[in-house]
């Protein structure tokens, strides 16, 4: 079997993520298609400190871009991309919308379970919004005229109509038209997506296989949880379908030295035309709901990164801080760094900033409590910049917070 050093496992995932290859010029709509198409998923999330996540991927890949280009790419009715649960919300590519019917199929079978379950009772509330959304939509929730679109004080906050309209979301008679003030508009499925999607059925078993294959390519390299996580699938369909691929020649079986479980190896496998850099020139910024990093348990076995987003967590009680972003300097996460951008003052707010333990020889953190070198200081310094001023803002301030704030201070301010 062949064997893949820890260090060689990361760099064949970030190459197959897209880092190391920032266009020489401006980012234009081929770009972020290709990136979009490359990773299948952006995840989106509501917080807003420093940047949604969904813009982020792509600062972090390619550099600075107008990010009005991928709202257009995103949220226009003709959109070749369209949002499900594919990892968490996301956007995916239109053609991959039928390979997730079988989740749809299992959704409405687990909602309408029991006698009680909230669709059986507000079936009549479900028939009025399919109405209203064949007459009317598409439609945000809060343009639907119902008495009972009032917010409740569960399900953040949900009214029946949206929650009703997340169910019909769920089980694909709803999707997405496009958002307005980041706000989902919502549609009836054959109002927005192309007839051949729309009458295009793919029995599991496929669906299953090819969502694998494509987690497999997304990733390079990965663990069977790793290639089942990238799109939430079950272990058992993952791992039958991974079979199926290691005998069709698509995944090649590997070892990597220290990605082991219980003390026992973990079986890998290598996408086949994955490829496999001798090295990874690049520094980013990466979200927290980045496909490098969301996975935490792939994050300490390829990069030991312990990270936990601590955004939900009470003020007094965060280690690290509200928004902290990895830092990827190459083939290394070197830091982490708690940004907010003060659109009110126009400065980029480095709130704190710490050095990463540098990895071990078997690739997970080696404890040396060393500074971090200059030139990478330099390097992230650089890129804070470049940040800020993607995000239209004059400058970028470092409070005193983390063990890298002082040398980053100090290379800002030269």
């Amino acid at each position: 079997m062949q064997q893949i050093s820890p260090a060689l496992a990361r760099r064949v995932a970030l190459a197959a993520q897209g880092f190391g290859r920032t266009p020489a010029g401006p980012v234009g709509t081929r770009q972020l298609n290709l990136l979009v198409q490359r990773l299948r998923v952006l995840q989106i999330d509501s917080v807003n400190v420093f940047e949604r996540s969904h813009y982020l991927p792509a600062f972090a890949r390619l550099g600075a871009y107008d990010r009005a280009l991928l709202d257009r790419l995103l949220y226009t009715r003709a959109s070749p991309y369209i949002e499900y649960w594919a990892h968490q919300a996301a956007f995916i590519p239109v053609e991959d919308w039928p390979l997730f019917r079988w989740r749809m199929a299992e959704t409405r079978r687990r909602e309408h379970s029991s006698a009680d379950a909230w669709p059986h009772r507000n079936g009549e509330l479900l028939d009025w919004l399919r109405a209203e959304l064949a007459d009317k939509g598409p439609l945000p929730a809060r343009m639907i005229e119902h008495d009972a679109n009032v917010r409740r004080g569960n399900w953040w906050g949900w009214s029946d109509v949206k929650l009703g309209l997340e169910y019909l979301f769920g089980w694909g008679e709803v999707v997405s038209g496009g958002r307005s003030r980041f706000e989902r508009v919502y549609a009836l499925a054959d109002q927005v997506l192309p007839r051949p999607v729309l009458e295009r059925e793919v029995p599991k078993e496929d669906a299953l296989r090819e969502l694998v294959r494509r987690s497999a390519v997304a990733l390079g390299i990965g663990t069977l949880s790793d290639i089942a996580d990238y799109f939430r699938l079950g272990s058992a369909d993952t791992s039958a379908a991974v079979r199926d691929l290691v005998d069709s020649g698509d995944l090649v079986p590997v070892q990597v030295p220290g990605w082991e479980r219980n003390g026992a190896p973990q079986p890998a496998w290598l996408a086949r035309d994955a490829r496999l850099p001798r090295r990874v020139d690049h520094v980013a910024l990466l979200s927290p709901f980045d496909p490098v990093v969301w996975r935490r348990e792939r994050a300490l076995r390829m990069f030991g990164f312990h990270y936990r987003i601590e955004i939900y967590t009470p003020g007094p009680q965060r280690v690290y801080g509200y928004y902290v972003l990895p830092v990827l300097l190459d083939d290394r996460i070197v830091g982490r760094i708690d940004l907010k951008s003060d659109r009110q003052a126009g400065v980029l707010r480095v709130q704190a900033a710490w050095v990463e333990a540098a990895p071990g020889p078997a690739g997970g953190p080696e404890a040396t409590g060393a500074p971090m070198p200059d030139d990478d200081v330099e390097r992230i310094a650089g890129l804070l910049r470049r940040t800020a001023e993607w995000q239209g803002l004059d400058g970028v301030t470092v409070a005193g917070r983390g063990t890298l704030s002082p040398a980053l201070s100090a290379a800002l301010g030269r």
